[in-house]
């Protein structure tokens, strides 16, 4: 029977294997199970130990190790009394710098929306009677396809306002089609007059701050990602589930493409993912006229319970350019 060559598959299998802390006999153990010879098998593990490549690669482990513990401290702190995203009503700007923004915690703002006519005014039929000729751009399709978020470009349909908004009306409860971020490069000049229905919110916001319209019935969902921005959810219209986990707990939200996550919100899966079960989650319910910040970094997942629009807005007053400086080769 022929035997099973040594190629540079497995020796990667090795290497990676080792620096996870794998004993080198138990690794030839299972090469030579699967039908390597055992001298070729103990000769290629001893030659990875021998391996200055492979120093240099445990010395950057140790380093990441090293961070991980330091963000595990936070995170076993934070398990330590129940969490909540507090509500603060018509929150000043700098007490919003000083006590969140800065120290990168989430908050609700309520309040700032009182006097707006946004509110009311959205309706389906103001919708569609003011912008209904209008062609906008729409996420379908994201129920056949388990990664609808990470493959959005190839979920993209352009068709009048009109018909979407009479396809939320009459959708019930359904993930299969919601207009996104995803979709704003298109929509921002088609749905540009409802903008000026929001107050400028200048406590927070650059003055002329643009927004993005996010419209769908209920359940739709995001899936648990981070964004490389902080960040203002505007809640216009109807309820968001929204769960929430710290950036200090990124090791174990088994990140594995760029800023997404597997784990499913709806139903953390413990056993498929064991180290979620030491991960403080805080859920907060948007209520309609309530804007919740979320910090640059921070996990979450939102679930529509009711019929929403969002207008999430990324331009604030203070230092945001945090993608810039965000790791190259993500999308592995």
């Amino acid at each position: 029977m022929s035997q099973t060559e040594v190629n540079d598959s497995w020796r990667g299998w090795i290497a990676e294997n080792l620096i996870l802390g794998g004993h080198p006999a138990q690794l030839a153990g299972i090469m030579v199970q699967s039908g390597i010879a055992e001298p070729a098998a103990r000769a290629e593990v001893e030659a990875a130990l021998r391996s200055p490549y492979l120093r240099g690669v445990a010395r950057l482990h140790n380093r990441l190790a090293k961070r991980d513990w330091v963000l595990g401290i936070q995170s076993r702190l934070n398990q330590l009394a129940p969490a909540e995203v507090p509500r603060r009503a018509r929150l000043a700007g700098d007490d919003f710098l000083h006590q969140y923004y800065r120290r990168n915690q989430p908050v609700i703002i309520t309040g700032m929306l009182d006097d707006s006519p946004a509110p009311t005014r959205w309706t389906f039929d103001y919708l569609a009677a003011q912008l209904g000729e209008r062609e906008v751009e729409v996420q379908f399709g994201r129920n056949a396809d388990p990664d609808y978020e990470m493959n959005s470009q190839s979920h993209k349909r352009r068709m009048p306002f009109g018909e979407y908004v009479a396809l939320v009306r009459d959708a019930g409860v359904t993930n299969d089609f919601y207009m996104t971020a995803n979709n704003d490069g298109h929509n921002r000049a088609a749905l540009q007059e409802l903008m000026r229905d929001l107050p400028p919110l200048d406590a927070y916001l650059q003055a002329g701050s643009s927004g993005f319209f996010w419209f769908g019935p209920a359940g739709t969902v995001t899936p648990f990602h981070h964004d490389l921005t902080n960040n203002f959810m505007i809640q216009v219209a109807g309820r968001k589930r929204v769960r929430l986990v710290a950036p200090c707990d990124t090791p174990r939200m088994y990140n594995q493409r760029h800023c997404f996550s597997p784990v499913d919100g709806r139903h953390i899966d413990l056993q498929r993912f064991p180290l979620m079960a030491g991960v403080a989650v805080i859920d907060c319910v948007l209520e309609p006229g309530e804007i919740l910040f979320l910090p640059v970094g921070w996990w979450h997942f939102v679930e529509a319970l009711d019929v929403t629009i969002t207008v999430s807005t990324t331009h604030f007053k203070w230092d945001n350019d945090f993608y810039s400086h965000y790791p190259a080769n993500q999308d592995f």
